[in-house]
């Protein structure tokens, strides 16, 4: 297995499984639209995404962080927005394999912290992310307004 920042070269690996990231969360399937929102963020850098490969080169999963601030630590946090393994591929160490990786490049970066969400049902990512050392926030209440129209 291979773990390598994305790149523009590989657009079309990560907006498959970038679709398919989606239709887990629910989402229909349109991997025209996850294609443009990708090569927006590879473009424009404004997030870092990790490709795990297999030892041929198949597309194995992706993980998308994005740079954000702590005032109250005055340190960059990453927010661990999305991470997917393909359903083949899962059971492997994948996953774990690219939490390490983004935690070793979210370190290189100063961050003070990585902060994550999942859904609450996602028992698999749940036992993940704790056996990684990641603890439930319950010091915060988080909120969300949606602003679509």
């Amino acid at each position: 297995m291979t773990l390598a920042p994305a790149s523009l070269e590989d657009l079309d690996a990560v907006a498959t499984l970038f679709d398919a990231y989606r239709v887990f969360y629910g989402q229909p399937s349109d991997l025209h639209k996850a294609r443009v929102f990708m090569e927006a963020r590879l473009t424009y850098d404004d997030s870092h995404i990790v490709l795990a490969r297999s030892g041929s080169g198949v597309p194995m999963g992706f993980t998308q962080l994005y740079p954000s601030f702590s005032s109250v630590r005055l340190a960059p946090v990453w927010i661990l927005n999305d991470l997917f393994v393909d359903l083949c591929f899962r059971g492997r160490g994948v996953g774990r394999n690219l939490m390490r990786h983004a935690e070793d490049a979210a370190r290189a970066a100063g961050a003070c912290a990585i902060g994550l969400a999942t859904h609450t049902q996602n028992a698999q990512a749940k036992q993940l992310y704790e056996s990684l050392g990641y603890v439930r926030d319950e010091e915060f209440d988080h909120y969300e307004r949606s602003l679509a129209q």
